[in-house]
Parts: structure tokens; sequence; C-alpha cells
């Protein structure tokens, strides 16, 4: 026998040394923790939404004790057990002198070794179940649907609210019981209970019995999770083309799995009853049967019932459950009869294409009937005109916009008439850019005390543009709220922008320490002084109620801890009055105060009862609809617009959706504000259950300001998804759906040359049947892998009608060209294609705005696309040149919308009525100097010197303007570049008309 091992022990100093760095770090760690719980706490006791961190702190708390400590207690006394039941006499073979050694090492630290697996085991089930959190308020705060599931008669919220908890608490037994049989075993090896390589009796009575007691704990919680599998059928993926139950799962796989509940249970009594047999052979025998058992009914009999029953005949066989596919999806996002309305567009009472002549003869009548339409067609891209309004707005180097601009609606006078006229306007706050600091701004005092906030609303109708009047530089926005201080028909009372979405600095957010002791002179930029002078500026002092007070040391030493700065402890800055605003992207605010909530990646901004307001969209969300199909949140939000300026969703799966949350964040102060969205007729049980479990956090609807209510959109990551699943589930045929017939997909943007989904559009339109025009959001759908149309479909966000959705369903052989095919006729265009070659150039090129689908009279569709040229430099910024409208085949290509209308439809055939008014008198903008776009010389017509001299007249006058927007450009004279310009334009169309005169070609 070999003589045993000695225990190797550490000196004194070393086990000072081990100690005292072992307590650095858990007090590092552990002041780490705290200063950021307490850091979070204070935003919430701001904000007022406390009710959340408690909430949300005591449930991730409960779940961490109890998983904790029944894990790391089962695993602790399943050793203990395993180790007072040992035996007292061990064979001396050689495998137990090759564990003595082992033995004798830990004998004499047993009780700190158990405590410490017993700890480390607990943890890491706390720190797994505390994640579940929503999981179990979801449970115990659930609301019935009122709708039960069409197999087992249960209400659904017994799927969306007690099954995933159901199957989180078998998912723990099944560690623990494991965990425990794992930590037995290698308790009864060490200490010789079982013995695997010595001869004779291998396990003791007391191991014996132990171990079989958790197997049979084991294949008893294996029962359980086939009786929970017959309910997770709900959610098979069998079925090719659709989510749930299939024929296969209902007549084969679930008797299987019910059969497989009595063999699990018999095999557990096996197993239960050898505690008095002591005899494996019936517990193993038991366990061989319910292996097979699970393997030939439980997984070859469904499949040879899928291959030889159901896909020959699939279309037939599976049509019941398909039908539960198509129900539950569309009422899983919203797409019920009751909320969406399908039109048979451009057909007649037959269900036949609307004859073409007959159509032409009424579509004069229809563009008359329809001027809000017409009227409101938007010539503005806020996805492209993020760099005119920098140019024209910025003001200073500190401030920006986003680069994706926003779309919104007011109600003002009209200024002729003084009659109210609603009108939608491309809006941007002039928010702080972090980014956009110089380097001597950089400084912490600068970037956190002096740089602290933005200034100001911008707007422009959508529908305008400025004219090449004297002056005035031609195919911008008619800025008509605009400058600092801000002025115009939509000024806010409170201007000053401390919360947006400009304020990170590399994805992190910025905070600012703001505040001052009364009689003490401002520090903060606010703006330049009146007339915008360089070098005169205006300072103030934040008196709002937002951030966290840190007038008193110890808060000053949380937060130099917290943001590792201290100038938080040294800085004058610093004082007694001082707050810290953090958390300062609207979103982010929402998604803090409301984590049980998904938010639409687009907030915008209006001014509401005089104050900047960002509006965001609150979503409800669950991955256990039963029989409603899976969505990928950031997949089918996407398009070819995501990330430029919005923000993309996260990567989660789910099977349910409702915008059951408005809700607002003041820009000044950062309150934020949660109102209960459309649940009176709608009501959300969802959002139900977490207002149970969150009492007073979101407010009544009915709470709503009503000048909220009258600017709230339909959000778009909504109305993506939805336009996502009508592409197939607007199809209430099961055969037709298996065989994928009338199916639509999403068009590619045809404006980015990419394949990514084309974005929705807002606009202010009247649809079908309306007799006045209303604020949607709109697309345009082809059918299956073809760019012909096949749909339009539009979401009212009209507080009368909100969330009604329309679909005008074209016929099958619709004539009506797709948005790629629209993109291809215009750059076909002989007068188009000519002007693209003459705009892109190396100082120049074209950048054509969104494509708008615009439904008119009962019968047809137009197509209005903005082209823009930007110049290629540094400080560039697109200028509007061209409007295009496409209608059947015909196509309008004319400097304005009214000029293009007339070519398609002929002159007078509609009054777009103030398209383009003249740019009120505005002070030029401190911006940088932009080059307007230059564009090249065209060559003469004809062959040789044989070109009129009418045309060698044109020619020259082109060169001369070119020379004259050189000129213009050189020394940043905007009004001599709109001169320049307009010369251009006269010069290049009387160059056209001499070629064609010439019996030219025009090209």
């Amino acid at each position: 026998m070999r003589p045993p091992v000695s225990v190797p022990t550490l000196s004194r100093r070393a086990k000072f040394v081990i100690g005292a760095i072992a307590v650095l770090l858990v007090l590092f760690t552990a002041i780490g923790t705290l200063t950021n719980v307490y850091v979070d706490y204070l935003w919430f006791d701001e904000t007022g939404y406390t009710e959340v961190f408690w909430t949300e702190l005591q449930t991730r708390a409960l779940l961490f004790a109890v998983a904790g400590v029944a894990t790391g207690g089962a695993t602790a006394l399943a050793v203990h057990l395993a180790y007072r039941f040992r035996p007292t006499f061990r064979p001396m073979s050689l495998e137990q002198q090759n564990l003595e050694r082992y033995r004798q090492s830990l004998e004499p630290r047993r009780t700190l070794v158990l405590s410490a697996v017993a700890v480390v085991v607990g943890l890491f089930a706390g720190f797994t179940a505390q994640s579940s959190w929503e999981t179990w308020l979801r449970f115990r705060n659930s609301t019935e649907f009122g709708r039960v599931d069409p197999q087992f008669g249960l209400d659904l919220s017994f799927f969306v609210f007690d099954y995933p908890f159901y199957r989180l608490l078998l998912g723990f037994g099944f560690a623990i019981v494991l965990l425990a049989l794992v930590g037995s075993a290698l308790t009864h090896y060490l200490f010789g209970g079982l013995r695997l390589q010595t001869p004779g009796q291998k396990l003791t009575s007391a191991a014996m019995v132990q171990l079989s007691v958790l197997l049979g704990l084991f294949v008893l919680l294996k029962a359980l999770a086939y009786w929970m599998d017959r309910y997770g059928l709900v959610y098979s993926d069998r079925g090719d083309l659709f989510t749930g139950a299939s024929y296969t799962d209902i007549n084969a796989l679930l008797p299987a799995k019910t059969i497989l509940v009595f063999a699990a249970a018999f095999c557990a009594v096996a197993f239960f009853a050898n505690v008095v047999v002591r005899n494996l052979r019936l517990p193993a025998a038991a366990l061989v049967l319910l292996l097979l058992s699970s393997l030939v009914i439980g997984v070859a009999y469904p499949a040879i019932v899928q291959q030889f029953v159901v896909k020959p005949s699939a279309d037939q066989r599976e049509a019941e459950y398909i039908s539960r596919a198509i129900a539950a999806t569309r009422d899983a996002y919203g797409l019920t009869d009751d909320e969406v309305t399908y039109v048979d567009y451009a057909q007649d009472d037959t269900g036949e294409t609307a004859d073409t002549d007959a159509v032409q003869d009424t579509i004069q009548e229809a563009l008359q009937d329809q001027t809000g339409t017409i009227r409101n067609a938007r010539l503005l891209d806020p996805n492209v005109l993020s760099a005119t309004f920098t140019a024209r707005q910025q003001i200073r180097n500190i401030y920006g916009f986003p680069e994706k601009l926003d779309i919104d609606r007011y109600t003002l006078p009209d200024p002729t008439t003084g009659e109210p006229v609603t009108r939608d306007y491309v809006v941007a706050v002039r928010e702080l850019d972090s980014e956009s600091l110089s380097e001597n701004q950089s400084s912490w005092i600068n970037r956190h005390t002096v740089y602290t906030h933005g200034n100001g609303f911008v707007a422009a109708p959508a529908n305008q543009v400025v004219d090449l009047a004297a002056g005035q530089e031609g195919g911008v926005p008619n800025f008509t709220t605009l400058d600092l201080p801000t002025r115009g028909d939509i000024v806010p009372e409170q201007s000053r922008v401390y919360y947006g979405e400009l304020l990170q600095d590399r994805g992190e957010d910025i905070y600012s320490v703001v505040g001052a002791p009364e009689g003490a002179e401002p520090r903060e930029f606010d703006r330049p002084e009146d007339g915008g002078s360089e070098d005169g500026q205006v300072n103030n002092t934040y008196d709002g109620e937002g951030g966290v007070s840190i007038g008193s040391f110890f808060r000053q030493l949380t937060f130099a801890i917290h943001y590792r700065e201290r100038n938080f402890l040294l800085s004058g800055a610093v004082n007694d009055a001082s707050r810290v605003l953090y958390v300062r992207d609207p979103r982010d605010r929402v998604e803090k105060a409301a984590p049980f909530l998904e938010v639409d990646g687009d907030p915008y901004p209006a001014v509401i009862d005089g104050r900047i307001t960002w509006v965001l969209d609150g979503y409800t969300t669950s991955d256990s609809y039963p029989y409603a199909e899976f969505m990928e949140l950031r997949e089918a939000a996407s398009d070819a617009l995501t990330g430029q300026g919005t923000t993309a969703l996260p990567e989660e799966q789910f099977n349910y959706i409702r915008n059951s949350v408005k809700a607002t964040v003041d820009a000044y102060d950062g309150t934020v504000r949660l109102y209960a969205w459309d649940q009176e007729e709608n009501p959300d049980p969802v959002l139900q259950t977490y207002m149970k479990a969150f009492p007073g956090v979101i407010q009544p609807g009915d709470e709503m300001p009503d000048e909220l209510v009258d600017h709230v959109r339909y959000p778009e990551d909504l109305f993506k998804l939805q336009r996502d699943i009508l592409t197939r589930y607007h199809v209430s045929d099961p055969q037709d759906f298996y065989q994928n017939n009338d199916r639509w997909q999403v068009p590619s943007d045809p404006t980015q040359n990419t394949d990514e989904a084309q974005p929705a559009y807002y606009i202010l339109a009247e649809r079908p049947g309306d007799d006045d025009a209303t604020f949607q959001l709109t697309s345009a759908l082809n059918a299956f892998r073809r760019e012909n149309l096949s749909s339009f479909i539009s979401a009212s966000a009209d507080p009368d009608t909100y969330g009604e959705i329309q679909v005008l369903r074209l016929p099958g052989n619709t004539p009506f060209l797709g948005p790629s095919q629209v993109q291809q006729s215009f750059n076909t265009n002989d007068d188009v294609a000519r002007d693209l070659t003459l705009f892109r150039s190396a100082d120049s090129q074209p950048v054509f705005g969104n494509l708008l689908t615009l439904p008119i009279g009962e019968d047809g569709l137009l197509y209005v696309q903005p082209l823009y040229v930007q110049g290629t430099g540094t400080n560039s910024f697109p200028l509007l040149r061209r409007v295009l409208v496409n209608y059947g085949d015909q196509v309008g290509y004319a400097p304005s919308l009214d000029e293009a209308l007339e070519q398609v439809f002929g002159v007078g055939a509609v009054d777009v009525g103030g398209e383009e008014p003249v740019t009120p008198e505005t002070p030029e903008p401190e911006t940088p100097e932009t080059p307007a776009p230059e564009t090249p010389t065209p060559p003469p017509p004809g062959e040789g010197t044989d070109a009129p001299q009418d045309v060698d007249t044109a020619v020259t006058a082109i060169n001369d303007a070119l020379q004259a927007l050189a000129d213009a450009q050189r020394t940043g004279d905007f009004a001599g570049q709109g001169q320049a310009l307009e010369d251009l334009q006269e010069a290049v169309d009387a160059y056209r008309a001499a070629q064609e005169a010439a019996g030219g070609s025009g090209d």
C-alpha cells in the first residue's frame, strides 16, 4: 500500500497576501456593483419610475434566492447523504488505493468544499433564474384572452403566460436532479459506495437506494415533460409553410406523447420500487422500454405518417391546420378582418381589369376630386435632406440633425385664407451633436458643462420647395419654422433640447453637468447672439427638473466612481446646485422606464403644448402565441434605410405583437410618460398583465393630451412586420396558401440599387372611398418573384380611424407597374436619361428621392418622385431639380409637380395649389460653403461643323452659365448660384430646342 501523500500547506504570509487580494477584489466588485445599482435607482427616482426599479429588483432577488437555495441546497444535501451513508469498510483494491489519497486530502476540509460547491452551484442557478423575471411576472399576473385554442380548448393565456413558466420550472427541476445525481455518484465513487473496477458488488445498498430515487425523480420529470410536450405542439414547425400543430402532430405525435407519459411514469415507479427490491434489472428493463418507445412511437411512427400519409396529399391533409395557422397569425399580428379591409381595386363588378379607355375617361374627374392627394404630394424626402437641413439650418458646428429626418403633420391657418389646413411637414430638432465638437471644444469642461444642449425646432412643408426667385437659391425646402431664436409658424415656448438622439459618443451616453447657484454667471452655451455673429453668444443655466442632484459630496463621489472621472470631485463647475443629466436618448429612456416593452426604432419630435416632445411607440410582444408564425424582430423590420438614423431592433423571435403603448419624452426635462393605447376596443392581455405587475406605471389612454393624439403616427416597424405577414396571410383558402398561389412580396428599394426592402412612406392623401386627405403609412407590394404591382396597403394614423388598414388588391393580370419598373421607366425616358448624364459628373451626382405611390380615384395609381442634384464636395447638399410622375405608361418630367402632371394629364387637369411658394425673407444661415452641382458642357449635335448658328449660341450660353456658377461657388454667393443655375437651365432648354430644330437626336 502506498503511503498517503501529504497535503501541501501555505505559509502565513502567502495566506495573508492571497486573503488580502481576495478581499480587495470582492470589495472593488461590490463597490462597482452597488454604485451602478445606486445610480440606476437615482435615475428611476428622478423620472418617477421607482415602482419599476423595485419590482424588477425584488423579482430578480426572489428568483435568484429561490433557484440558488433550491439548486445549491439540493446538490449539497445529495452529496452530504452520499457521504453520510458511505461504507465503513472498503475492499483493498488498486482502485480504492488510488482514491485514498483524494479522500485524505478532502477529509480535513470536507465542510468547506461542500459549502463551496453549494455556493457556486447556487450562484450559477440564481444568475440563470433571475434573468427570467418577466416570465414569473407574466405567470403571476396573467390575464385571460377570452379566446381558446382549437385543439385543447384552453384559453390562450395558458400558452402565452403559463406554459413558459411551467417549462422554466421543468428545466430547473431537471438541472437540480442532474446536479444531485452527478454529485451523489461522484461522492459514492470517491468514498467506496460505487466501485467500477473492484471485483464483487458494484453498489452498496445505500448508494443503490439514493441513485434509484434520483433516477426515478429524473424519469418522473420526463413524464411531466412529455405531458407538457403535448401542449408544445401548437408551436411545431413540422409544417413546411405554416407554424403550429400539423396533421402528423395531432394524429401521430400527440397520441405518442400521451403513451410516453404513462411509459415514463411506469419507469419512474420501477426506480422507486428498487428502494425495496434493490435489484437493478427491473428499473433497467423499464428504462430500455422507455427508450425504445420514445424512438419507435415518438420518432419513427410520426416520420412514417408524414412521409407516406401526409406528403402525397399535403394540401388536403393539412387544410384544417393551415386554416388554424392563418387565423392565429392574423390575430397575433393585428390583421383580422376587423382591422383590415380588402378592396378589389381597378376591377369591374365581374373582377376583370377595368377598361383602360374608361379609366382615362374618368381620370380628369378623379384628379379634380382628389386634390387633397395631389396638393399634398410630397417633394421633400426626409431620408435625403438631412445634409440640406444641416447646410441651411445648422447655425453652429456644435449643432446637428439626424441622418434621417421625420414626417409629421400640423393643422395651421392658411396664410391666404386664414382657414385651418392640415399639411405634412419634414421636421427635425437642432440637437447638440457631440461628435461635431472641435478639439478645443472637447475638454471635459466644454464637453460636459458648456456644450450641454441643442436648441430649436425646424420644419418645412413636405410639398413645398423654394422657387428660383431673384436673390434666392432654388430647390431647397421652404423652411416655415427656422433659425435661432426660433421663428415661424410652429414655435415652441421652450426650444432647448437637453434630451435627443445625437447625444452619443461612440455609442455611449453623453452626460452633462448643469445648474449653478443663484446669481452665478451662466456657463452653458445656449445660442449665438441675434443676427448669428460668430463672436457673440448667449449663455444660460438649466432650470428644469431633469437630472439627478449631486450637491452632496457622497453623490459627487458616487458619480466619480460610476464614470471614473475625478472632475466630479475637483472641478469648480460641480457645485451644490449641480445636476447630472444621463440616459438622454429618448428610446433608451423609454426602454429603461418600461423594460417590458420593445420600442420602435424611430422616435420623432413634435411641438405639443408649447414644448418639444419626442414621441415613441412601445410594443408588447410574446413568443408563445399558439399557431402563429414566428418572426425575427430585427430582420422583419429592416429595410434599405435601417441604421441610417433609425435603430435596428433586437434579434429576438416572437409571434405576437401589439402597439399598446404611446410614449413621450420631454426634450427639456426628460419627463417620460407612458400611455395605454387603443385598449377600449382592442384590449391587449399582455399589456394588462404588465399593468397588474407595475401598477401606476402606464397611464390610461384617455389621459393623453388632445394635441398629442393629433400627432400620433402608425409605427413604421410594426407596419413593416404586418406587410411582411400580409404577403402570405392575405390568402384565406388553405390550398391556395399551401400552393403559394397569389403570394406577394415586399419590393426592393429602387432608389438605392439594393436588394433591401423598400421603406414604408408616410403620406397625406385621400384613400379610395374617403372624402378628405388623412395621414397614413403606405407601401406597395409586388407579385411574388415578379416586378408587377399586386397590392397597395395603407394604415391610417388619423385619430378617428387610427389603425385601420386598407389593402387595395390589384387584378392577377395587373397592368400596374411595380416600383422597380416605374424607376426603370424614369431612367430610360429620353429627357431623364439626358439630364442624368448631365447631372452625373465629377462635381455632382443625381439623387432620387422616395418613390411615392398615390391611389387616384377608383382605378389608378400615380407615382411621384423628386430628383435632387448634389455636389460631390464635403459640404454639399441636395437641391430639388426635377419632379418625375408616372401614370400608366405616361411619364412626366419637369422642374415642378404641376408641370409634370400637365405633361401626363394635360394643361389644367389638376391644380397643385401653392406647391412652390416664394421663399420668405430669411437671413442666410452660417453654414460652410456648399458647391452646387456642376454640369458638363454637352457636345454639339450633328456631324463636323454643320451645326446651325442658334445651337452654337446655346452652347455659348451654357458655357457662360457654367462659368458664372463656378465664380459664385468660389465666393460663396448663394444668390449668384441660384441665378446661374436658372440661366443654365434656360440655356440647356434652348440647346435642346435648337437641336430638335436641326434634326438632331437630342442625345
